[in-house]
């Protein structure tokens, strides 16, 4: 039963609310591999990188900072797609601060991209 004013998906719960959130989670990754060329560029790249982490790594927790270090360049990915798509649908005239949000997402995926390449660097120096 909905309460008035709450969105419908909001009041599932349990194991419902889980496959549901689960379903959205989903339709965003879809999304973002539609529609977003940079996202596709990182996940080839993390498809690579990934299994290479496993047979460098001189560890696990070398291996876990290497994996982990990609998969947040995909989270920053996501993050800063979701910025783009939200000032976008605002408007698509200049506007300073809607520049200066997408520019600090794509910061955000630029220093991600920095953290792969110092992580990476460190565990694998001898």
């Amino acid at each position: 039963m909905s309460q008035p004013g709450v969105p419908e998906q909001k009041g599932k719960a349990g194991v419902r609310r889980v496959w549901h959130a689960l379903s959205y989670s989903c339709g965003g990754l879809r999304a973002a591999w539609r529609h977003e060329a940079a996202f596709r560029q990182e996940t080839v790249l993390a498809v690579v990188l990934v299994p290479l982490a496993f047979f460098l790594a001189h560890d696990n927790l070398a291996r876990a900072l290497m994996i982990a270090s990609v998969l947040l360049v995909l989270i920053m990915e996501l993050l800063n797609s979701a910025i783009e798509a939200c000032v976008d649908r605002i408007s698509t005239q200049h506007h300073a601060l809607a520049g200066r949000a997408k520019d600090l997402g794509s910061a955000a995926v630029f220093v991600s991209l920095m953290n792969v390449l110092l992580v990476w660097a460190l565990a694998l120096w001898p």
